[in-house]
């Protein structure tokens, strides 16, 4: 490295400035000197004040307890005396007052003739003769002609032993040529200031040039680089330190922009992944405040990052309460999180992980979500449907055990045993057809489910399934209403899954139409689409049971299904036929009323009959 000349060195620089300190110091020290003078010149004038004070209470005293005869002087010319002879005193004057508030004697020849003999009013003067005590203004008061004056008051006692006050001293000096004398000093340091003022003004735009130039380039370029741009260099202005710092800088000028350029690509890679991220992604800081979020997890729960930065993470997640910030920094398996809210069911599945620093530190947390909602409605599903699907198996299995028992006990040689024999077989077609209907659901939940799809007259499809129904219901006296166009309407369907369909919705308006009863079956169009609705003047179905009619192995009444042979698919097979085709099914209902049954299906304009 250059070595520096001496005249070049930053050090030469700084003596300067200390020098020019040095100068500005004199002048607080000047201030602070002037501060300090004022106070002890009032001191000493206070101190004065008081030691004649009390020397002229220790001879008014005298005076007032000393015996006179009719040729003696009288007491007020004593006291004048004394006065005349001990307060000399500049700009300050003295009074004498009796214990009956009687002024005897003053400092001031001119007023003798004018107060002597007069009662005093004086506050202060009537407080020390009642009180006996003393008093002396800590600051100097403002008196009636606007002068900074010190006030005094001392009480006189008798020397008996009951200390009787016999009067009272009141002396009043004004500061004012105290207060000039300062002020005088001040103008003489304040001209001294403002000359030390210019001459340090003038050295410092001297030394700036030298000094500051190359700093303040540094400084925009500075600026410049927090803004991206380091395209830019600092002028060297010279061989000395700041000159090698300038130099320094352009070297930094130049690392910063490569790895700025690095640390870019890599934070647009990561910002690229985070973003298409299928899976939600949260990090924090050391505390547990959330530092960032991705999209997906905005997402996900719905909120924004700008709206979350800050807040814990077992906030965040609803884990307030349940954990706690170290015991997920342990935590390595997966958590399963609620978040359910008023509208959807929500399950995310978290997968935590530690950031460290290099030396093992733990400095946050990454907190990793996938939405198991799906999945976790299909597990709940599958629990539910093994779960019914044992239930339904099992009854009319435990009903056959108990029958077929009964018949091995000897019943098979009784009266009873057709009736136990057709009760068996009655719960064997039972099972058959849950069977058959669980089969059903199967086929159609599979992926390869395919439906045989031709063009088909909805009217006349309709009209055979009422004819094969009205035949079969006429021992229950029950009629049905048809309100079908009187011209074709073609859809496309499969016609025996459609069959199937419309077979379960009739018959289930079958079972729940009383005696009599009347079951109106109509077909319409409607915004492009084709429904048809089944009626019946059954009870009808709760409010609150209506949302689940479709759900496999719901009933309403259970044990009115189970007595009519229903296994509890019928609707749920029949809206996935519906949804097979592209189509909607729904249910209205009135207690006591009876139920409707709509479905709707697509209207192809090129539909023909076949």
């Amino acid at each position: 490295m250059k070595k520096i000349r001496f005249y070049k060195s930053i050090h030469v620089k700084i003596v300067i400035i200390y020098v020019l300190l040095i100068l500005i110091a004199m002048q607080v020290i000047g201030v602070y000197f002037t501060q300090q003078l004022e106070d002890r010149l009032v001191e000493n004038h206070r101190e004065m004040i008081n030691d004649r004070a009390n020397l002229l209470v220790y001879n008014v005293q005298q005076e007032m307890l000393e015996e006179r005869g009719e040729e003696d002087p009288s007491l007020e010319r004593d006291i004048n005396n004394v006065l005349d002879q001990l307060f000399d005193i500049a700009n300050a004057k003295a009074q004498v007052v009796d214990s009956n508030k009687t002024i005897i004697g003053t400092s001031e020849p001119d007023e003798r003739f004018r107060i002597e003999g007069q009662r005093t009013t004086n506050m202060r003067i009537t407080r020390t003769l009642v009180t006996g005590q003393g008093e002396s203004s800590p600051t100097p008061v403002i008196d009636f002609e606007g002068q900074r004056v010190r006030v005094i008051t001392q009480p006189v006692y008798d020397m008996d032993e009951d200390q009787t006050i016999i009067g009272a001293i009141y002396i009043e000096a004004s500061l004012e040529d105290i207060y000039a004398q300062v002020q005088q000093i001040n103008q003489i340091l304040m001209t001294g200031t403002v000359i030390a003022l210019a001459i340090t003004v003038v050295l410092g735009v001297l030394l700036a040039q030298t000094i500051t130039r190359p700093i303040v380039d540094m400084k925009k370029q500075a600026h410049v680089m927090g803004k991206g741009d380091f395209s830019r260099s600092v002028t060297v202005y010279g061989d000395d330190e700041i000159g090698e710092l300038a130099r320094a800088f352009n070297d930094l000028t130049i690392k910063l922009q490569d790895a700025h350029a690095t640390t870019e690509g890599e934070r647009r890679k990561l910002s690229s992944v985070l973003t298409h991220m299928t899976d939600g992604v949260i990090a924090t800081d050391k505390h547990g405040h959330v530092i960032l979020m991705n999209r997906r997890a905005e997402e996900m729960l719905e909120r924004t990052q700008e709206g979350t930065l800050g807040e814990k993470l077992t906030d965040v997640l609803n884990l307030k309460g349940i954990m706690k910030l170290e015991e997920l920094y342990e935590y390595n398996d997966p958590l399963l999180l609620d978040m359910d809210t008023m509208e959807d069911d929500l399950f995310f599945e978290a997968h935590f992980s530690v950031i460290s620093k290099e030396n093992g530190q733990q400095n946050g947390l990454i907190a990793v979500l996938h939405d198991v909602t799906e999945q976790e409605k299909v597990e709940q599903e599958r629990r539910e449907f093994v779960a019914n699907v044992s239930h339904e198996l099992r009854t009319p299995l435990t009903s056959m055990k108990s029958y077929l028992e009964a018949l091995a006990d000897g019943a098979l040689d009784t009266d009873v045993a057709p009736r136990f024999i057709n009760v068996t077989q009655n719960e064997t077609e039972r099972m058959i057809r849950l069977v058959n209907d669980l089969l059903q659901l199967s086929k159609m939940d599979s992926k390869d489910y395919q439906l045989t799809m031709n063009s088909m007259n909805l009217i006349t499809f309709v009209e055979q399934v009422i004819d094969r129904f009205e035949m079969s219901t006429k021992n229950q006296s029950i009629t049905f209403n048809r309100k079908l166009p009187q011209e074709p309407l073609f859809v496309y369907g499969d016609r025996d899954k459609l069959t199937q369909l419309l077979d379960n919705i009739v018959s289930n308006a079958v079972k729940y139409s009383p005696q009599g009863g009347m079951i109106s079956v109509s077909v319409k169009v409607e915004k492009g689409r084709v429904i048809t609705s089944v009626q019946d003047e059954g009870v009808g179905i709760p409010k609150d049971s209506i949302p689940h009619v479709f759900d496999r192995f719901y009933r309403v009444d259970k044990a009115r299904t189970r007595s009519l042979g229903g296994t509890g698919l019928g609707l749920a097979i029949a809206k996935e036929i519906i949804h097979a085709h592209g189509g909607d099914i729904w249910v209205s209902s009135d207690w006591g009323k009876g139920t409707r049954v709509s479905f709707s299906l697509p209207v192809p304009e090129e539909a023909k009959e076949v």
